[in-house]
Formats: structure tokens, C-alpha cells, sequence
């Protein structure tokens, strides 16, 4: 369901058609021709403000379509040719984005990886992902020479922001004399564009292979399902939504925040950067949402210009709904876009049918409602299966109510991994001459045909009562006023495991002493035990901080606290042995 501020007619006046362009750097080239003098992309002008108001700097749509075109001739006096994968280590700004369209311009397979991943993760997925060149900041060359054996093929390297540095060409220097028009090299929307990386949630992160049209038909979708009009502003909790408001004709706004850890981020930052450029959208994750909102509350202070948040990532509380609602413009509205690396939008949920709806189910134990789908999109409901499936017609699709796993078909969908291919029987599933991909989450479909999440498939848990599906228990328990969130993981061996709930307190509520502590466990588990979902569950842990992915701060890495907890439990049994 969407909140439009205009009729159909008067959007479809307002933006453009994306059907004819098969390179989606050619996306700038359009809104540059569109609108030259609008800001395009605004960013901190030195690193290190503290508070508001923050000094930005900004680039035109115009200046970043000639500032993209010399990076693509660049690419090509360099030698470098369409399909070469190079990876992109520059930090948010205008260079990033600058640099994105340049390369998508040249043809290049850019490899995007999250920084906040950690050195080990990024080297290891850096390395498996073969680049045959680096373009980045000189920390990233540092650690590339650092690190050399792991990127063999890595000989196309640029350092970007320096005028040189040992084995590179330097972007600077080069681009202070190219030619600000390019010819755009033959490309279809099958042509590969980009290497994007999971989070890791439930296992290494894999490389999604994406396509120009993969990132086109997002890009339209996205524009059309909410009715974005181009002229206004996103103050950006994600890089990489960049890409989409630049399709549209969203002036892109980067706060001055860590974006590895969005739950840390300075709530009158956001605020200040709303305010100074008009911001009518923002796209966090509902950690940053629920640090903000929480300001807001406390403060006073409102985000009056923003009429649509997009949180994404993980469930959104309605706690976190509700405060949201009450700081943005009285018509605004807050969408739960839902989906995931490999397949992005799936559907869609607003604030306002959470908390009218569906809120109260989701309490007691139904699951999470995601909405519907998108209009381009095709789901089903399967029967819950481990092993790879070669054939749509090896599945049985299931019936309203009933939990399996999804599988999504559309133009947004991607191929393949490239990385860990493995992975690639697990997830595809042939269908014709078409596929669908299985998500790996769990859940259920009602009669309205919207999905109702249950948590994803790895970490159900198989007790020897049957089935639990982590999402729906963890909300009971999250109705308990002192807890913020929590994980049910299983110990033991599979299909005799045995439930426990891992809680975090609301940092007001943390227990001062261990009695105090052990009293909130307990309470827990008394409602644990109060409720069918969860009255199996018999321990409860209560932790500060549970680990969570660096991409949101919001989905639990579960398995690291079932390797930490099976393996006390092991100790436990040997003791009790002994």
C-alpha cells in the first residue's frame, strides 16, 4: 500500500521513461539532460564535525555527468576494457558516486564490499572475488600491497585522492585532462555490472552477480511503486541508495556518520542535514531509525520536511514505527521495504498498516507482515526443504496459513553468485527458461496474499517437539518492557535441540546487580512458558549487546551465540557426566 502526495497523472507528467536505457550509468546522463543545475550529491566538505550545522559540498547533476564521463574515458585510455572487474574502495561522497557511474559507464564489473565487514571478511571476499584492478583511497592500495598475494590479477590499480602512490595511476591527474563527453561502449541490460556482497547473516557472504537491468528495473520500481517525483532530496543512511535517487532525479544527501554503524549515528546530524536541504525522504535501517526516533522523542526535535522513511534490513518494531510517525510530517508515512541482496524490492509494508493491522498479531506470535508484492514480482510459499532443487515441479507449493519457505521470480532478481558458487544449486531454482530464487527465509501467506516473515530457514530450530521458527517467539518476547530485542537459538544436536532465549535489555533497564539480572531472566522465562510458541524454551541469557551484521546493526548473528552456547552446554553435560 502507498501514500502518494499527487495524483497518478500529475507523477507520470514529472518523471521520465528508463525503458530504452540498457547501461544504468546512462541513468545520470538522462536526469543530467533533465535537470543540470539541481544538486546532485551532498556531502560532509571535511571529515570530523562533531555538530551541526555540518558544512557540506556539492556537485550538480551536470558536474557529476561530465565528472563521470572523464572517469569512463579514463577507464579506456587506460586500457582498461568493458567486463574487467574492478573493486571500488572509496568512502561515501561525491567521488564515490562519481566513480560508480563512471565505471558503469566503461563497461567495468564493479565490486562493491562493505568495509564494516571487518579486515578479515573484506580481504577474503575481495580476494575470491578476483579484481584485476582496485580504484581506492590510499588506505585501500596500502592494504592491497599489504596483502598482494591474495589479488594476483590485480594490475589495473588507480588511488583516488592522492597524486600518487606506489604501483598506481592516479584518478586525480588523469581526469584533470579527459574529455568530459563518452561514448557509452555496447551494453544490454544482460551485460554484468556490479559484484554486490551479502551481509553473512547466515553463513560467509557470498558475490551476487548484478546486470544493468537488474539495476534499471530496481531503480523504476522502486520510483513508480512509491511515486517519488525527482526535485527532491534523500538524506542517505545506505550508500548505495545513491544509485537509485540519481536514476531519479533524489538529490543524495550523506550525513556525517559511520554508515558501518548506523546505530551509533548522531541524531541532530540527521536532523541538520534534513533541514538544510529540504529533505523529503530518508533511507536507514531500523537501528538508525530507532536512534533517532528515540532523540526525537526525548528532544522535542522533529523532522517536519520528510513525508517517506524507508527502513529496511531486519523486522521493524512498532515501537519504532510509532515513534517514527510522530517526528516526520504529519501526511508522511514509513515504508518496511522488504527483500535482500539477491532480490531487491520483493514487497513492501507501510507504518500505518503495521500499527493498524497486523502490529498486534505480530505480538502474539504470527510473524512479521512484510505486505505485498511488487507489481513485477511473482512469490510462492514451498515446502521447507535443505537440499539444492533443480525444478520448479520438485516443489510443493503450500496453502494459505501454512509456513514454508519463499521464492521470488522477477526482473529484479538476480542470476547467480559469483563467489562461493556452490551456493548457486541451493538457491536458483529452474522454471522454463526462466528461475526463481529461494530467499532463505521462512514464513506464510494469507488471504490477502501478503507474507507474514518468520525468521530465515538456517535458523529454525528442530526440537523434538518439531519445528521453531525464531521470528514469531521472539516477539512474545519482546513484548516484556524491560527487553529490546532478543535471539532463540537451539543447543544440542539437531532435530533433539533444545530452545534458549539470548536477551538484550533496553540500556535504561539493564539490571544493576546480578540478583536484578537473574530476576529479569526469570521473568523472561515465565513468559516463555505462559505462551504455546515459546513455553518449551527453559534457559534464558541476558546480555548487554548481542552481535548484530554491519551493514544495518540489526540482524542477530545467531550462530556466533549458538557456537558460544552449545559449547557451554557441552561443557555442562561433560560435567554433569564427570
Amino acid at each position: 500500500m502507498t501514500f502518494p502526495t499527487e495524483s497518478d497523472a500529475e507523477f507520470q507528467q514529472q518523471v521520465w521513461s528508463l525503458e530504452d536505457i540498457a547501461n544504468v550509468g546512462m541513468t545520470l546522463a538522462e536526469t543530467a539532460r533533465r535537470m543540470p543545475d539541481h544538486i546532485a550529491v551532498a556531502a560532509p566538505a571535511r571529515k570530523g564535525q562533531k555538530r551541526p550545522p555540518i558544512q557540506y559540498a556539492t556537485i550538480s547533476f551536470g558536474e557529476l555527468e561530465r565528472e563521470s564521463n572523464r572517469i569512463a574515458n579514463v577507464i579506456g585510455q587506460l586500457g582498461i576494457s568493458p567486463g574487467t572487474r574492478l573493486s571500488l574502495m572509496v568512502p561515501p561522497g561525491l567521488e564515490f558516486v562519481s566513480l560508480v557511474f563512471g565505471l558503469f559507464k566503461a563497461g567495468i564489473v564493479t565490486i562493491l564490499i562493505d568495509p564494516g565487514m571487518g579486515r578479515k571478511n573484506m580481504i577474503k571476499c575481495l580476494s575470491a572475488a578476483e579484481p584485476e584492478g582496485i580504484v581506492g583511497i590510499k588506505l585501500a592500495q596500502m592494504a592491497r600491497m599489504l596483502f598482494r598475494r591474495k589479488f594476483p590479477k590485480s594490475k589495473h590499480n588507480i588511488v583516488v585522492g592522492a597524486n600518487y602512490w606506489p604501483g598506481c595511476h592516479s584518478l586525480r591527474k588523469l581526469t584533470a585532462k579527459a574529455d568530459e563527453v563518452f561514448d557509452s561502449p555496447a551494453t544490454t541490460r544482460e551485460t554484468p555490472a556490479a559484484i554486490i556482497f551479502t551481509t553473512g547473516s547466515t553463513g560467509p557472504p557470498k558475490g551476487v552477480l548484478y546486470r544493468h537491468g537488474n539495476f534499471i528495473e530496481q531503480a523504476r520500481q522502486i520510483r513508480d511503486h512509491f511515486q517519488i517525483p525527482p526535485g527532491g532530496a534523500d538524506v542517505s543512511g545506505f550508500p548505495l541508495f545513491a544509485l537509485f535517487n540519481t536514476a531519479m532525479g533524489m538529490t543524495t544527501v550523506f550525513p556525517e556518520m559511520d554508515p558501518t554503524c548506523p546505530a551509533e549515528v548522531s541524531p541532530p546530524i540527521i536532523i541538520d542535514a534534513a533541514e538544510q536541504f529540504d529533505a523529503d525522504q530518508s533511507f536507514g535501517s531500523p537501528a538508525l531509525w530507532n536512534t533517532v526516533s528515540k532523540h526525537c522523542e526525548k528532544s522535542g526535535q522533529k523532522l517536519p520536511t520528510i513525508r517517506r522513511v524507508f527502513t529496511a534490513g531486519a523486522p521493524v518494531p512498532p515501537h519504532v514505527l510509532k515513534r517514527v510517525k510522530k517526528c516526520i510530517h504529519s501526511d508522511g508515512e514509513i515504508y518496511t521495504p522488504y527483500g535482500a541482496t539477491e532480490a531487491l524490492p520483493v514487497a513492501s509494508n507501510s507504518g500505518t498498516v503495521v500499527l493498524n493491522e497486523t502490529a498486534e498479531q505480530t505480538n502474539q506470535g504470527k510473524g512479521t507482515c512484510v505486505g505485498t508484492h511488487f507489481d513485477k514480482m511473482n512469490w510462492r510459499v514451498i515446502e521447507i526443504s535443505d537440499e539444492p532443487i533443480a525444478d520448479v515441479s520438485q516443489t510443493r507449493e503450500l496453502p494459505v496459513g501454512e509456513i514454508g519457505e519463499l521464492i521470488v521470480k522477477g526482473s529484479v532478481v538476480t542470476t547467480e553468485y559469483v563467489t562461493r558458487t556452490d551456493a548457486n544449486a541451493f538457491h536458483k531454482v529452474t522454471d522454463g527458461d526462466s528461475f526463481w530464487h529461494r530467499m532463505g527465509d521462512v514464513g506464510y501467506l494469507d488471504d490477502q496474499n501478503r507474507f507474514w516473515f518468520c525468521g530465515r530457514k538456517g535458523h529454525r530450530l528442530q526440537t523434538a517437539l518439531g519445528p521453531m521458527f525464531t521470528v514469531p517467539c521472539e516477539a512474545i518476547v519482546n513484548t516484556h518492557p524491560a527487553i529490546y530485542r532478543c535471539a532463540l537459538i537451539g543447543l544440542g544436536a539437531v532435530h533433539l535441540q533444545i530452545p534458549m532465549i539470548v536477551a538484550e535489555p533496553w540500556p535504561e533497564h539493564w539490571p544493576a546487580t546480578e540478583d536484578r539480572k537473574q530476576r529479569l531472566a526469570k521473568e523472561v522465562l515465565e513468559l516463555c512458558k505462559s505462551k504455546p510458541l515459546t513455553e518449551s524454551v527453559t534457559r534464558v541469557e541476558i546480555r548487554k549487546a548481542l552481535p548484530v551484521d554491519i551493514r544495518h546493526n540489526s540482524k542477530i548473528f545467531r550462530e556466533q551465540l549458538k557456537t558460544e552456547f552449545d559449547a557451554l552446554f557441552a561443557h555442562e553435560k561433560t560435567r554433569s557426566q564427570d
